[in-house]
């Protein structure tokens, strides 16, 4: 099922462009350590709060150890956006850019654990559709259900609009 009444954002067709020149097309091909390796970026687990560090020619994302699987997947994206799109130490600059900056990795984590590409062939009558991708992308259910519910808010605003 498409969504005809969904125009997606910049950093949605940013994320889709990225995934297709890498010859990522489906769940399965969402792999950390693949999406690191293109970046050169070691990922590591530690019982530490998740962060991404780049020290000279280092650069490391170190998920939090303590968290279930699935939460440690969206930690990395979250991460990884701060490692492609942001400039920084996030101690050291003002509250509200370190706020844009989390938002930011708010959206890029929606858009890059569950793509648009990926999520439009799914059947969204289906009442169990947030349980079934969760389960393909291997993310929690709350991540599925606020990607949702941004498409659907998106659709029902430009409806209103036309």
């Amino acid at each position: 099922m498409s969504f005809p009444n969904y125009t997606t954002s910049h950093l949605e067709d940013w994320v889709t462009k990225w995934y297709l020149k890498n010859k990522m097309f489906e769940p399965k091909d969402l792999i950390i350590g693949r999406i690191a390796l293109r970046h050169g970026i070691y990922v590591k687990q530690k019982e530490m709060p998740s962060r991404y560090d780049i020290i000279g020619r280092y650069k490391g994302i170190t998920l939090d150890a303590r968290l279930p699987n699935k939460l440690q997947r969206e930690q990395f994206f979250h991460e990884l956006c701060h490692f492609l799109r942001h400039y920084g130490n996030q101690s050291m600059m003002p509250a509200a850019f370190r706020e844009l900056q989390e938002r930011d990795a708010r959206h890029f984590t929606r858009y890059a654990a569950l793509p648009h590409h990926m999520i439009t062939n799914y059947d969204y009558t289906d009442p169990s559709i947030v349980q079934v991708l969760a389960e393909d992308f291997s993310v929690t259910e709350e991540l599925c259900f606020e990607r949702l519910l941004h498409i659907q808010r998106n659709q029902t605003t430009e409806k209103m609009y036309q």
